[in-house]
């Protein structure tokens, strides 16, 4: 077996974010107050072992909501956020909707409303195929809002007027990848106009940040996240682009041997959807191997909370009056 780490750095802040928190907790608060089933749209978050425990209690997660949710059944929105049209289906099949979308996400949609409204082409970086992008987009009319992920794609686009042209950024993207994207849009489109204050979450940055200053500490950054979790795989690259080596793991099993060797020093993080209790379980993993040294990296502390959604604090004080 290869010798264990002399020490192991945990990044601070790390795993759950606000938004997570919330998502995660309606669903178990719908599920005390409604019973099973309660249907989720979509992973409530992105991370299998949050969707496998919730999915043990009585959560039924479904790729959409035709044919797979009963008419009027408890229904869940997962905290990447939905367009109206999947409002308007919901409404239309009676279902007793809970919409657990990020604040941060429904700010971004207030915005390309708004933009659209006042007539501005909108162009969104992001990831194609992401849940919160698919309900971004959803909210604007068909042809004035442009999806680009690179320069490249800045560089391809084709805008009818470049004097009304604003952008919006999908908020888990690494604030370095979106930087470069947004200088060339600006070089491209003096003209253009973008949120008061940045787009991409309070917790995407803080994580990124941690992970930036820790890395060059560490021979090796471990980050505990899904692969479908877009914060968590910005979290390897901005590891990766400060020097170390770094990788994705959903849990300590899937730590291979040879990422160990001559890995004196290892980073663990985690993704805004990734539970603490992962992090304990490899911190247990590296202990048995013989590892005695763990230090907190912290870089700041957080103290960002949202609120419960409307209906699921309205529900709590019905049964408590």
């Amino acid at each position: 077996m290869t010798p264990a780490p002399e020490k192991l750095l945990l990044a601070a802040p790390r795993g759950y974010c606000a938004g997570v928190d919330r998502a995660v907790q309606t669903v178990e608060r719908a599920l005390e107050l409604h019973g099973p089933p309660v249907y989720v749209r979509k992973e409530i978050v992105h991370n299998k072992h949050v969707v496998q425990q919730l999915a043990e209690r009585g959560a039924i997660f479904v790729e959409e909501l035709d044919d797979e949710i009963p008419e009027g059944a408890v229904t869940v929105f997962s905290a990447h956020g939905v367009s109206p049209a999947v409002h308007a289906d919901a409404h239309r099949r009676g279902l007793r909707t809970i919409d657990a979308t990020c604040p941060l996400v429904t700010k971004v949609h207030k915005e390309a409303i708004k933009f659209a409204a006042e007539g501005y082409t909108i162009v969104l970086i992001g990831h194609e195929g992401h849940e919160e992008v698919e309900g971004t987009m959803g909210e604007v009319p068909e042809g004035q809002i442009a999806l680009v992920e690179t320069e490249d794609d800045v560089d391809a686009l084709e805008i009818e007027d470049p004097e009304r042209i604003a952008f919006l950024t999908q908020t888990t993207l690494s604030v370095d990848e979106t930087r470069a994207v947004i200088a060339r849009l600006r070089d491209r489109f003096p003209a253009i106009t973008g949120p008061r204050t940045d787009d991409i979450c309070y917790a995407t940055t803080n994580r990124q940040l941690a992970v930036k200053q820790m890395a060059g500490e560490c021979d090796l950054v471990l980050v505990i996240g899904s692969r479908n979790s877009s914060n968590s795989n910005r979290l390897v690259d901005v590891a990766r682009a400060a020097g170390a080596e770094s990788h994705l793991i959903d849990n300590e099993a899937q730590v291979r041997e040879e990422w160990l060797d001559g890995a004196r020093v290892v980073g663990i993080t985690s993704g805004a959807s990734a539970p603490e209790e992962l992090v304990q379980r490899l911190i247990d993993f590296f202990r048995a191997r013989g590892t005695e040294v763990v230090e907190e990296f912290e870089v700041l502390r957080e103290d960002v909370r949202f609120m419960l959604p409307k209906v699921i604090r309205q529900a709590v004080a019905a049964r408590q009056g």
